[in-house]
């Protein structure tokens, strides 16, 4: 319990990012409610990308009983969870059957350590998706922050992945191509908010930011083709180039992201 307590209050005074066993990994604040107590409960639990939800596994290293939470979630399936960035309700869907056994699959050869747990135990390890049903803007004080927090969030988690292409090897694991997916997902989601919502806001008010708006703008659509030639890479199933995609991919976007907030941040918060 102290040490749980040690890694939330890490994580959230962070931003989501936390040293020690966790480090470079990723992780959730899941909260719950007590199945019998009706208290909530926090706890930091690993997680797998899967699109427009996470994945969430109830190993308990491999102990005889589920853990807490998953009893909790089991009787209360709506949840909380945090992600350094947003804070948001999430439907908790206990998989079953094939969908189950392929999530499984995926999450053993990404890594063996999952195997381990299950080779400990009688029980089945349960793996739990969260779907977000509500949630709100970024945990930050202004919108600079903000964008500075999503930016961060997308470094995160394309160094994860530049980590994971550099260890998978001649192979490229069904979890890994997910893992890039969902980050190109992300990517796209938020570029096209911006175009769509933030930059024509800032344009209004700020006439004088139009040539860099217009910039940014050719630069969104740069990354979009990179992101088209990652998604090519992944349905070539072709780990030779996915490795300078990925680079590619992550030295454009830095500079981008760089630029961005140097330009904007200063309209923002204002």
């Amino acid at each position: 319990m102290d040490f749980n307590r040690q890694v939330i209050e890490e994580f959230r005074a962070n931003n989501g990012r936390v040293g020690g066993p966790f480090e470079g990994g990723r992780l959730v604040l899941l909260t719950t409610t007590g199945a019998r107590s009706g208290d909530r409960h926090t706890t930091p639990v690993g997680y797998l990308p899967d699109g427009d939800r996470i994945l969430v596994i109830a190993s308990a290293g491999g102990s005889p009983r589920h853990p807490a939470w998953f009893h909790n979630l089991r009787a209360n399936p709506v949840v909380q969870v945090e992600d350094g960035v947003f804070t948001y309700d999430a439907k908790a869907v206990v998989l079953a059957g094939a969908e189950r056994d392929a999530v499984w699959a995926r999450a053993v050869e990404a890594d063996p350590g999952w195997a381990e747990y299950q080779a400990k135990t009688t029980r089945r390890i349960p793996v739990v998706a969260l779907e977000q049903v509500a949630g709100g803007p970024p945990n930050a004080s202004s919108w600079g922050a903000a964008l500075k927090l999503v930016h961060d969030a997308f470094r995160r988690e394309l160094r994860t992945i530049r980590s994971e292409v550099a260890a998978s090897g001649t192979t490229l694991g069904a979890q890994l191509k997910v893992n890039c997916l969902t980050a190109c997902q992300g990517l796209s989601f938020h570029h096209t908010a911006e175009d769509t919502g933030t930059f024509p806001g800032l344009e209004t008010r700020f006439p004088e930011l139009g040539p860099t708006l217009d910039r940014l703008r050719g630069e969104h659509e740069h990354i979009a083709g990179l992101l088209a030639e990652l998604r090519r890479t992944l349905d070539r199933n072709d780990p030779a180039t996915l490795r300078a995609d990925v680079d590619r991919l992550i030295t454009d976007l830095e500079a981008h992201l760089t630029y961005e907030e140097e330009q904007l941040i200063p309209f923002l918060d204002a």
